[in-house]
This record gives structure tokens, sequence and C-alpha cells, in this order.
């Protein structure tokens, strides 16, 4: 490849796709920003692992999340958007323009940048988990919920998003067997409270995710005490995973503010970073709310600040 190919500059940078980055796409073409996205390792992000969508607007019958992600593509690339295959591999962010590289080779500069790279949901890691996957095991009860109403599920993680989305389920569905991997959960004491309080849930303590039973859709849960090697099966039919979330912001870090869950910080009532020129939206910089559809108004609200961003520095 010759050297004038691996280098190109743009005005609008997208990183990462999912409901954030493709709808920062659909809005910055709109804005004639001419936007440039790379999808990253995951093109359209956690719903691309998601079965039927139901409580996104506009989607009366649902959608299948690869569906409703290929329909989010299809929008932005009418706008005008130049949506590429690759990975951001590195940055640099310390002047102007800022610069990113795709695959360790070609190199990109930019105006504006939206970083939209979102978070990965933390897995147990076994193979019954993996194999059913959008058949029964979810890792977003407020996302999946819905579809268990009236069964008995089972919720695994000990913090207080476990405890939410125990809380959650109980609400809908008609019992929830949460598995705590200690003697004591790492929540807040009144969310533990509520959980201890309610008849709806059963707390099984010192308790680990021996296998999740069905061949086509989870039919039940085989339970490993961690004390006394006792096994127990539990008839379930949904299983939740709720031991957090690693937002997708390690190639940024060197540059972009971060909390302690690495979770980029951004401006109050704004998708601005530390960084001039450089924004954030979706579930890289949301660990409240992880929708599909407030990733979207982050990638709206993302557009919209690098278009003024770009228009007030002479750029566009």
């Amino acid at each position: 490849m010759s050297e004038v190919k691996k280098r190109e500059h743009v005005a609008c940078f997208i990183v990462g796709s999912g409901p954030a980055g493709y709808t920062a796409a659909i809005y910055a073409s709109r804005a004639n920003l001419h936007p440039v996205l790379y999808q990253g390792l995951e093109p359209g992000g956690q719903l691309m692992q998601t079965t039927d969508v139901e409580n996104y607007p506009g989607y009366s019958d649902g959608i299948l999340g690869p569906q409703m992600m290929e329909d989010f593509k299809k929008q932005a690339e009418r706008m005008g958007a130049d949506i590429r295959y690759g990975m951001i591999t590195k940055v640099d962010f310390s002047q102007k323009p800022h610069r990113l590289w795709i695959d360790g080779e070609k190199e990109i500069t930019a105006d504006a940048v939206i970083l939209s790279t979102g978070a990965s949901a933390k897995w147990l890691g076994i193979p019954s988990e993996k194999r059913l996957n959008g058949s029964g095991v979810s890792a977003c009860a407020v996302c999946d919920g819905f579809f268990y109403r009236n069964k008995n599920v089972a919720v695994v993680g000990g913090g207080d998003t476990a405890c939410e989305e125990a809380l959650y389920l109980s609400k809908i569905c008609s019992h929830v067997h949460m598995l705590v991997r200690r003697d004591v959960m790492r929540a807040s004491k009144v969310m533990q409270d509520r959980v201890l309080q309610s008849d709806k849930i059963t707390v099984y303590w010192n308790s680990e995710t021996d296998e999740v039973l069905g061949e086509q859709v989870v039919e039940g849960m085989r339970i490993k005490n961690n004390k006394t090697g006792e096994l127990i099966e539990i008839p379930i039919e949904g299983f939740f995973v709720a031991i957090g979330h690693k937002p997708n912001s390690g190639v940024f870090a060197e540059f972009i503010d971060t909390d302690e869950q690495g979770y980029v910080v951004t401006s109050s009532d704004s998708t601005a970073t530390n960084i001039e020129g450089v924004f954030a939206a979706g579930d890289l910089q949301d660990k409240h709310y992880r929708q599909a559809v407030t990733a979207a108004g982050t990638g709206c609200m993302a557009a919209l600040e690098a278009e003024r961003y770009l228009s007030a520095e002479g750029y566009v």
C-alpha cells in the first residue's frame, strides 16, 4: 500500500458501531460532516448477540437485534456515512488534528472524533452459557426480562447490578434464584436488604454455576456449593449473568479521562471528554442505563456537539 493510501484526513471520525455509533453517523451525515465510521471488532455491538428487541420505539412487532443493527447501518449509509471494517489499534490525542491508526497500519487524522466502542458484558466462561446465549442466557434483565414473565429465572452476581436485576425480574417473574459466589454480597446495604426481604427471591450463598442445562433453550441450571461441594439442579427458563461490564476504553485510556471502572468521563449534560474535539457516546460512558435507546440518544448528542465544535473552530 502506498504512503498516500495509508494516510487520510477526515472532519468527523466515529469509532465503533452499535446504536450510538450509527446514530452519530446519521446525524453527522445530515450535517454534511461526511463522517467516516469504523465498525470495530464487533460490528453492531452487543445487540448482535440479542434475539428479540421489543423495547425500542418504532418496532411495534419487535425485531431481532442483528436486523435492527442492519437497519441502523443502512440508514446511516443512505444518509452518506462512509462505514468501513477495521479496528482502532492506537490513538494520539496529544495534538490537533487527532491521530488514529486502523489495524496497526493506516493512519487517519480527524478534526473531531466520536468514541462509541461500547462496553462488553462479563461472562462466566462456561461452554453452555455461550451455546445458549440468546436462547435463555442474557446479560440484561431490562432488555430481555419481558420474555420470562411468570417464569422461573436465575441471576448470577452479588453486586448492585445483580441486585437491581433480581429485583426487576421479581416484579414480572414467578421466582428469581440468585447465585452469590461468597457468603456476603458486594452490593450496598440498601440493595441487599431489598433482595433479602423479597419473598420472590431466593439467595444461594457460596454458590457458582456448574452448568446451564438445556439443548436448544435454557431448561435449568446445576449449581455447586463452594464449601460443601454439593450439586443442585434447579429448573429455570431464563439465566441472567450480572457480574459486570467492561467498557472498551483501553486504547484511549492514555489520553481520555476514565473512572475507576474504565468508563469514559464526560462533562455534565454533554458528551464532551477532557480532550477538545473528542466526544464519547453510548455504553462507553454510560454505566447506569445501558439501553439501545439511551445509546442512540447520546450518539445524537455527540454528533450535534461535534458539528457545533467544528463550526466554531472553523473546520467546516
